[in-house]
């Protein structure tokens, strides 16, 4: 690799995405990258040529070490949808102009579906044109549902951390007993596809006998059927606990949480901002079985807590953000690193590259088969596809008792603005 590598992080974050731009970072400069530079916000930063050098940033082992630990993403993110090249070719002449300033070699892109969707058009563009530069997805989704990889990084922190807290809510749900009953249900993220609440169901084991519900958005949602369901659970315990996904929709294909509020935001992909779920759930049944109720939404702490990251995870995303770099040093392009599990017992997983076209704009949605219990539960063989990818622990660097991250560049300049 003789010229400059150019990286970028889109879409949600996660508490694996630093580490594979860590993994690119350093793959680069092992490979004889004479740059590494980061946009600012992804491809949106990059058309107002918003970048830096990461080698002003990443400057010992101690410093990649706490990128790896970091949570958000490092660079910024963004979700910006690149026009149609025969709708609006002045972007794409932007973006290759800069690209030429900057002498890049390849250009690494860090996300979900629709960042594949934006190394798609990039590279077309770069055979349309002739231009040298390589275009590579690095795969990074808590959601899990991109095509044709086992799994995503960014997934199995998700995971690890969705089956510790319904642990820790299962238990503390016990601790008062109120005389109608006690109904948690815990919202979890998850538009189309049901991998994140999936996990609820690691809470089970010896100790936890698990949520007594998980409903996933592959099935619809029969509100009825969900009320009845709560009441026979009651006359037999006194507290319920169920994991239900944001993107759960009733069989006319309205999601529920549209029933209570009306959702207004929209992103550039055409993605409805998803929130309100369980609260709208939490009221229906209290209002319908005259129990207590309590509706808890995490959110972006499933995306953002390092602290419980899982060792596996951290480790994969670094693995995928170097074969990324690997791949173009080698004359890929248009493609996407891709993980393949070899063997679970003991569990290994290596890694390809898959056209990015086949990639792109496609969902890999939990198998029917592994749905259970008329659409209530997930099976033992969706646990344990799940449960090797949440193995180990990363532990933080602590500082006064507080994990330490590394600062990003956004945060650097606010600093320096306000000294």
């Amino acid at each position: 690799m003789k010229r400059n590598v150019i990286v970028g992080q889109s879409g949600g974050p996660t508490a694996a995405i630093n580490s594979s731009l860590a993994g690119v970072y350093r793959t680069a400069k092992d490979r004889g990258a004479n740059k590494v530079y980061g946009m600012l916000h992804g491809v949106q930063g990059l058309l107002e040529e918003k970048y830096i050098d990461l080698s002003d940033h990443i400057k010992t082992e101690l410093d990649a070490e706490l990128l790896k630990r970091t949570p958000a993403a490092f660079l910024g993110s963004c979700r910006y949808k690149l026009p149609e090249i025969h709708e609006d070719r002045d972007v794409y002449d932007k973006i290759f102009a800069i690209l030429d300033k900057l002498d890049i070699e390849a250009f690494i892109y860090i996300g979900g579906n629709d960042s594949m969707d934006t190394i798609k058009k990039l590279s077309d563009y770069a055979i349309i044109t002739g231009h040298p530069t390589r275009f590579i997805g690095c795969p990074k989704t808590i959601d899990n549902d991109l095509a044709l990889t086992d799994h995503t990084p960014g997934y199995g922190s998700a995971a690890k951390y969705i089956g510790t807290s319904m642990k820790e809510i299962i238990r503390d749900s016990f601790c008062l007993e109120y005389s109608n009953g006690l109904v948690t249900i815990v919202e979890i993220m998850g538009r189309n596809a049901g991998w994140l609440t999936g996990a609820a169901a690691l809470a089970q084991g010896e100790d936890c006998e698990g949520p007594d519900m998980i409903y996933l958005p592959e099935h619809s949602f029969d509100l009825v059927k969900f009320r009845d369901k709560v009441q026979k659970i009651l006359e037999k315990k006194t507290s319920v606990v169920v994991a239900i996904s944001e993107g759960i929709c009733t069989e006319d294909g309205r999601y529920v949480c549209e029933l209570g509020n009306s959702v207004d935001f929209v992103d550039a992909f055409g993605h409805k901002q998803l929130s309100g779920t369980a609260a709208y759930l939490a009221n229906y049944i209290a209002g319908e079985l005259g129990c207590k109720t309590r509706a808890i939404e995490l959110s972006t702490l499933q995306r953002a807590a390092s602290h419980a990251a899982s060792r596996v995870d951290i480790l994969e995303a670094y693995q995928v953000g170097g074969a990324a770099v690997k791949a173009a040093d080698e004359g890929d392009s248009g493609k996407m690193v891709v993980l393949q599990r070899l063997s679970d017992d003991p569990y290994q997983c290596g890694t390809e590259v898959k056209d990015v076209h086949k990639i792109a704009n496609d969902e890999k949605l939990v198998p029917p088969e592994w749905v259970i219990n008329g659409g209530t539960y997930v099976s033992s063989d969706f646990i344990s596809y799940v449960r090797p990818l949440i193995q180990g622990d990363v532990s933080p660097v602590m500082v006064d008792g507080i994990p330490r991250h590394l600062y990003t560049p956004r945060e650097l300049s606010e600093r320096h603005k306000v000294n």
